[in-house]
């Protein structure tokens, strides 16, 4: 198949999301936030110099995670935020599949330990049933006042997603899971209403709360909090929307976001599915995605009719996948979506590609992509905590933050190409970007197997052929 002709007069307008708790807010910011390093950095600088409130929603930690320049773990952070005074909120997940050393479930020996350590801040678990995940990845500093900042995304407290920086090269220091390439966002203005309403709406009805061990510390975590009732001042002249995964019969309180109608949560929420099909579907140019998976018949299928369109479209994966993809290509049940997947292959103007950088010795250091993101036609993006796959949009709960800025929508992508190619894509627009991506992607796949060095991180991957070799091997069993 060939790319077809696509309309350069006509300007892409990608609608919000209608059938979520949040409408599309106006005079907000919205700052891509690359990698563990920047990110971290700049959460924990947010979280010092807090003066009312820091709440976070985690999922998947290791305790002794380290922050940016010497600050310890989170814990340790938040733990200096709570001794001056600050209102220190966490909403942990609580798993009964995933192993306790790669979340917090505040097990027995958890509990003994934040005693031990004499952090003041307070708890709630949140569960979901079977391998479902609890899986938003957000903080919120100073909710409901003037210096409110939230941020929305999909990076892991785990020492190779601290400490990876940009770049991923080779020897820099990481985690025994390899390089981990992620991204936060940093959003202020009215769009952190909703992410205030969001925790609240958790906190509140988290599932373990009435626990002796649901809640920390015992018997003292705080009590329920309060919807916001004004939304957030304008914080610039951007339009951001939060969108969600909640499963059915998760949440009861259908308490309205302000400005907006109650929203029968009860019945679940699946915003971010239809804000990715909905900004597939009016594409005119290209679609760049990052994912560690591609798990979504719908996505595909959709993503293929805007292949046959004419538009280009970039998908960075891990070089070595996901063990869900693995199994799924040995599955007799998946094969359908694997048929589905391979056609890709026939598309001219479809690039699959991983990053990696060449060793000392030859070998090559492959960066496993953890991030959750989608730029349509340098116009919107979305950055969050959601993957591409049917758990993430039916099943898990997640939170995805989408800007409306063309400015703000390219200039990640400039970012990211520079780090994945090595090179200033600034003057190219989305085409010509998806195009030099693929030549460089194809040139970095013909050098690997010469044993070269690579230009940038980026080569090309064969969809068809992608998923047999040996998945990452994660210390973790689960990593959403």
């Amino acid at each position: 198949m060939t790319a077809t002709q696509h309309d350069e007069a006509r300007p892409t307008d990608v609608p919000p999301a209608t059938e979520g708790a949040y409408p599309r807010r106006d005079n907000c910011t919205f700052e891509p936030l690359v990698d563990g390093v920047p990110a971290f950095r700049r959460i924990c600088e947010a979280i010092e110099a807090a003066t009312t409130s820091v709440w976070g929603t985690v999922a998947f930690l290791e305790h002794d995670a380290p922050m940016p320049d010497g600050r310890g773990s989170m814990f340790d952070v938040l733990a200096r935020a709570a001794a001056r005074g600050v209102d220190v909120r966490v909403i942990f997940w609580r798993s009964d599949v995933a192993m306790p050393d790669e979340h917090f479930p505040g097990t027995e020996a958890q509990r003994a330990w934040l005693h031990e350590q004499g952090f003041g801040f307070t708890a709630r678990w949140d569960a979901l049933p079977g391998e479902s995940c609890v899986h938003q990845k957000s903080w919120l500093v100073d909710a409901g006042t003037a210096d409110e900042v939230a941020f929305i995304g999909g990076i892991n407290l785990d020492p190779g997603s601290t400490s990876s920086d940009v770049g991923h090269h080779p020897d820099t220091p990481h985690g025994p899971n390899g390089n981990i390439h992620d991204i936060y966002t940093e959003v202020r203005g009215p769009a952190g209403t909703d992410v205030h309403h969001n925790f609240v709406q958790r906190w509140n009805e988290s599932t373990e709360r009435h626990s002796d061990d649901g809640h920390w510390p015992s018997g003292a975590d705080g009590g329920d909090l309060p919807f916001p009732t004004e939304l957030s001042r304008g914080a610039g002249s951007l339009s951001v929307q939060i969108t969600r995964t909640v499963s059915p019969d998760r949440y009861r309180n259908s308490h309205p976001a302000v400005g907006a109608e109650p929203f029968p949560i009860a019945g679940g929420e699946r915003s971010v599915y239809e804000q990715y099909i909905s900004a597939i579907d009016v594409a005119q140019h290209a679609i760049y995605l990052e994912d560690q998976v591609i798990g979504s018949p719908k996505v595909v299928g959709h993503l293929q009719r805007a292949l046959d369109r004419g538009v280009h479209v970039v998908f960075v994966v891990p070089g070595r996948c996901h063990t869900g993809f693995h199994a799924a290509r040995l599955q007799a049940a998946d094969s359908p979506f694997m048929q589905l997947f391979d056609a890709f292959d026939e598309y001219t103007n479809f690039t699959l590609a991983a990053l990696s950088a060449q060793r000392p010795d030859g070998t090559y250091d492959e960066t496993y992509i953890h991030s959750k993101l989608m730029i349509v036609d340098d116009v919107w993006a979305t950055i969050g905590s959601t993957n591409t796959a049917t758990q993430s949009f039916r099943l898990d709960t997640e939170l995805n933050a989408s800007c409306w800025h063309p400015e703000t929508a390219k200039s990640l992508r400039v970012e990211l190409f520079r780090e994945h190619l090595d090179d200033d894509t600034d003057v190219l627009g989305p085409v010509e970007a998806a195009e030099h991506f693929a030549a460089t992607a194809q040139s970095n796949r013909q050098r690997r197997e010469l044993g070269q060095p690579l230009v940038g991180l980026a080569h090309r991957i064969e969809a068809s052929a992608y998923g047999y070799d040996q998945p990452m091997e994660w210390i973790r069993s689960m990593q959403p």
